[in-house]
């Protein structure tokens, strides 16, 4: 991969995509910015490799039609580049993928097709399918065009913030952070790039480890825009030559993110955009005396699943709790309680009142409590006034 193919690029898509901002994220911490391209056309940075990809086909190319596989985002940046150019798409997608990136993959006009759990059970399914169709393959990660297309990026950040010295990218197949860090290099040789996986997608990271590149066995994470098995073998190689270190983060760092964003910069990330933030709040990657932009590739999150991930952010945070506890069953023991809970200022939000529990004392009763704090150590506040009136919480770490 060359600069100058990523510089044409550029050139390419200046009508057609947003210079995304990079803004200061000083709620977060004072080194830290982010490049938002969740606010892109489509929602995410996918749609600079593949306009890029598409407008390279040759005439008998656009007539054949095109295929992709995709969790989503790579779904709908072929499926707007297929409409802004006339040209047949078919889009195959997990049956896993968020409803919401669906529904918007067909609003662009291309024909949908929902085949298997993983995006690799989807990729799979879609290469058959060009075979016996004759359409062109839009590889998702895996082509220069595309890696140029994201590349893209790279040279936004350096004109925004030449004095920037770490780029954290989220990686799933390697394309995204594959363009960018031959960019950065290859402009500022001196600036760190580094890459964050989900702990439970980290393909790249073990690949690089070893390597060689690695299958893993299967991939179960919020960050479904980056839950890939296998990386790419043209990105490996890139990674392997320009990527400084790559980082990983779990399932309630990547939630307790995306809730920051959503609550302190107003900014709504998906899974997968916010690892690079996670990396950066969970201490993954220094930012003590240097200049981070954080890559947010994406903003397409269903609200069913938001819901969902707002409450484990609010447990990371120490935002809220989940507490269990067997106590006495007697009159005035949980209002006891209650009063007990109220003194630390932690406001209840539900109460559970089980007696009738299979492994329960007769004697006794299960209450679950569910209640909002301020902190880590406003929980562990009430824990111990708990604890030093006789009762035995146990803390629950999740709702």
């Amino acid at each position: 991969m060359k600069l100058d193919r990523i510089q044409k690029a550029k050139e390419v898509l200046e009508p057609i995509i947003s210079k995304t901002p990079i803004v200061h994220a000083g709620k977060i911490h004072e080194n830290l910015y982010i490049k938002s391209e969740n606010l892109q056309g489509t929602g995410a940075f996918k749609l600079r490799g593949a306009y890029f990809k598409l407008s390279n086909l040759s005439e008998e190319e656009k007539k054949k039609g095109v295929i992709a596989a995709s969790a989503g985002n790579h779904a709908q940046g072929v499926a707007y580049s297929c409409m802004k150019m006339g040209i047949k798409g078919t889009i195959v997608m997990p049956k896993t993928a968020p409803l919401s990136k669906i529904e918007a993959t067909r609003s662009y006009g291309v024909n949908v097709e929902l085949q298997g759990d993983t995006f690799n059970d989807a990729y799979e399914y879609a290469k058959n399918l060009q075979e016996i169709t004759g359409a062109v393959f839009i590889e998702p990660f895996n082509d220069e065009d595309v890696i140029a297309g994201q590349g893209t990026i790279g040279l936004e950040i350096l004109e925004k913030m030449l004095d920037v010295d770490t780029v954290i990218v989220p990686i799933g197949g390697g394309g995204l952070i594959s363009g960018i860090a031959t960019a950065i290099k290859s402009i500022k040789p001196s600036c760190k790039v580094i890459g964050v996986q989900s702990e439970n997608a980290p393909s790249m990271k073990r690949s690089l480890e070893e390597g060689k590149i690695i299958q893993l066995d299967s991939v179960n994470t919020i960050a479904d825009g980056i839950a890939v098995k296998t990386p790419g073998t043209l990105t490996y190689d890139i990674c392997k030559q320009y990527v400084d270190e790559v980082v990983t983060v779990n399932e309630e760092e990547i939630a307790a993110a995306i809730l920051v964003l959503l609550e302190k910069m107003k900014m709504v990330a998906e899974g997968a955009g916010a690892t690079s933030v996670a990396a950066a709040m969970f201490h993954k990657v220094d930012l003590e005396n240097h200049k981070v932009v954080c890559v947010l590739s994406g903003g397409n999150i269903d609200v069913n699943l938001l819901s969902k991930i707002i409450d484990l952010g609010l447990i990371k945070t120490g935002r809220k709790a989940v507490i269990n506890m067997d106590v006495v069953d007697k009159p005035g023991n949980l209002s006891r309680m209650i009063e007990l809970i109220s003194q630390t200022g932690a406001n209840i939000i539900s109460v559970n009142h089980n007696r009738i529990q299979n492994g329960i004392l007769f004697n006794k009763c299960r209450v679950g409590l569910v209640i909002e704090t301020n902190n880590q150590a406003h929980i562990q506040q009430v824990m111990d006034i708990l604890e030093i009136n006789g009762y035995t919480p146990h803390l629950i770490d999740h709702a």
